[in-house]
């Protein structure tokens, strides 16, 4: 791998870790980093000798830690011995999972095996694990590294294949890079490796004594980014949303865990699921907001109209409920376009989205079948019951005069509209008497014109409140100009994310990328902890 610029979301560089002894070392301690010099001067020509040599260090810096478990240098010597077996495992292709891995050495063999666990997406022979510590990252949205001390090591575990088919049901993205800590249990000269999650586990007991179990929270999401590259496809899904219709999907971040409330994540306009990267890993570092959370995101092509992307949206839940019925409150986070498509979640729309367009009842209004359905998809719809807060972050509930200024039109013609859009834009104009700037007689309007404060859509859904009894609140930049409310922060006035009824509302020194903000990081950790309790 090799570490790319800043101007990327994310780089990673997989480098050598460096061990430095400790002079003062003595006893078991000198015994075990003397294994680790001893391994690492022949680890590349001598592998399956240097990988005794590291099970022997880490075994003996077990039976320190059982003696003492406050050494400090213990507890590094073992974690750095486990990574390196980890290391040896993976380039040296070997299984101890799939039977017993016989390690001779010069004070015996070892007997290498797995600790099994029955649940088929935790099987290990479906991974590839390399140690944290051998990542150096960085990149736009990879700024903070967040980690946990304690025992074990983590690892970053990434799918070895990926699945194009039977995902989607699972609301898994086609390759997983799972976030693990591998430790190293001793049974005289059997060692058993166990793969936790440090997402759902935050201590382990090692020889009878209970430690924090070690995590390296950023490391799988920086690799992630780099190796699915989403930043390739945010411009095109803007300007040909069709061709990527099927993209359109919930996903989870994790395994799915009945006991956490989902957050779902929607992005805006030219955007995608990695601009949530920067929040992600921070929140990820809080051990209420692991107890109590699992991060999942909506991701669609931006250039369709966020009525028709929330409608999608909406088919999406219909299927999370039936997957899985059992679930707590949902909190829904969407950034610019993501916090309209968030808004429409929490409304019950009736019949005036529809009467607002046509004037009339649907059974009175003349279109094709397939068009029709199109429509009432889109114009009917109720509040969600499984979502139990909102936050909204730079968003245009009211439109933003950049949508209908030239940019917005310029913007809005280079946008491919898809051909059911455009025959529902034919068979509506038709229909219907609207010759409204934004609705071109030869085009359905797109992503940037139902962001227009002109158009018939945002005037109709803001004359429908947000349904009682859903709290909501909204995170507003001003550029750090104190100026509100005749605030802007650069693509949304205040007057447009502002709205009444919200439970909290709170202006930030920022731009419009608001939601990578640490001041609205803070506030979301905040907003997530009221709602845990």
């Amino acid at each position: 791998m090799s570490l790319v610029g800043c101007g990327t979301y994310s780089g990673v560089r997989e480098r050598r870790p460096a061990f430095l002894p400790d002079p003062a070392g003595h006893g078991a301690l000198a015994s075990a980093e003397e294994e680790i010099a001893k391994a690492l001067r022949h680890e590349r020509s001598q592998p399956l000798d240097a990988l005794d040599d590291y099970l022997d260090a880490a075994m003996t810096a077990e039976q320190q830690l059982h003696r003492d478990s406050q050494d400090a240098e213990a507890r590094r010597d073992y974690d750095f011995a486990v990574s390196r077996i980890v290391e040896i495992i993976r380039d040296e292709h070997l299984t101890p999972w799939s039977k017993p891995l016989k390690v001779s050495g010069q004070r015996g063999e070892f007997e290498l095996v797995d600790k099994p666990d029955p649940r088929p997406e935790w099987n290990p022979a479906l991974f590839e694990f390399t140690p944290a510590n051998q990542f150096d990252v960085r990149g736009q949205y990879v700024t903070e590294r967040v980690t946990r001390d304690g025992i074990g090591a983590p690892a970053v575990a990434v799918e070895r294949e990926v699945k194009t088919t039977g995902r989607r049901e699972e609301f898994a993205p086609s390759r997983i890079f799972r976030c693990i800590t591998i430790v190293a249990h001793f049974e005289g000269r059997r060692c058993v490796l166990s793969f936790e999650d440090p997402l759902a586990k935050e201590t382990i007991t090692l020889d009878g004594h209970t430690f924090p179990l070690a995590a390296d929270f950023t490391v799988p999401i920086a690799v992630m980014l780099q190796q699915t590259d989403p930043k390739k496809h945010e411009l095109s899904r803007l300007l040909n949303p069709e061709k990527f219709a099927h993209t359109a999907a919930i996903e989870r971040l994790q395994p799915y865990d009945p006991d956490k409330a989902i957050v779902l994540v929607i992005h805006g306009l030219m955007d995608s699921q990695a601009t949530w990267t920067p929040m992600i890993n921070k929140l990820r570092g809080d051990p209420e907001i692991r107890k109590h959370y699992q991060f999942w995101f909506y991701s669609y092509p931006s250039g369709y109209p966020y009525p028709y992307s929330a409608a999608i949206l909406r088919h999406e839940l219909d299927a999370l409920e039936k997957l899985y019925p059992a679930r707590k409150p949902m909190v829904v986070i969407g950034h610019s376009m993501g916090g309209c498509i968030s808004r429409l979640l929490l409304t019950d729309s009736g019949d005036q989205l529809w009467m607002s367009i046509f004037g009339k009842p649907p059974e009175q209004v003349r279109l094709s079948p397939h068009v029709k359905e199109y429509f009432m998809d889109e114009l009917f719809f109720r509040h969600r019951p499984e979502i139990g807060r909102a936050i909204f972050i730079a968003a245009p509930l009211r439109g933003s005069d950049l949508a209908s200024g030239w940019l917005g039109r310029v913007g809005a013609w280079l946008i491919r509209v898809p051909r059911l859009h455009e025959q529902a834009s034919n068979e509506m104009l038709a229909a219907t008497s609207i010759r409204e700037a934004e609705l071109r007689p030869k085009r359905r309007s797109n992503s940037v014109d139902t962001l227009s404060p002109k158009s018939r859509f945002v005037h109709a859904i803001n004359s429908i409140p947000t349904t009682p009894g859903i709290p909501f609140h909204t995170i507003i930049g001003d550029r750090g100009k104190g100026d509100s409310p005749n605030s802007s922060d650069g693509f949304v006035p205040y007057w447009s994310s502002h709205k009444d009824g919200a439970e909290s509302e709170l202006i930030i020194p920022s731009n419009h990328s608001a939601h990578q903000s640490p001041y609205a990081i803070a506030e979301v950790m905040r907003i997530l902890k009221l709602h845990a309790k």
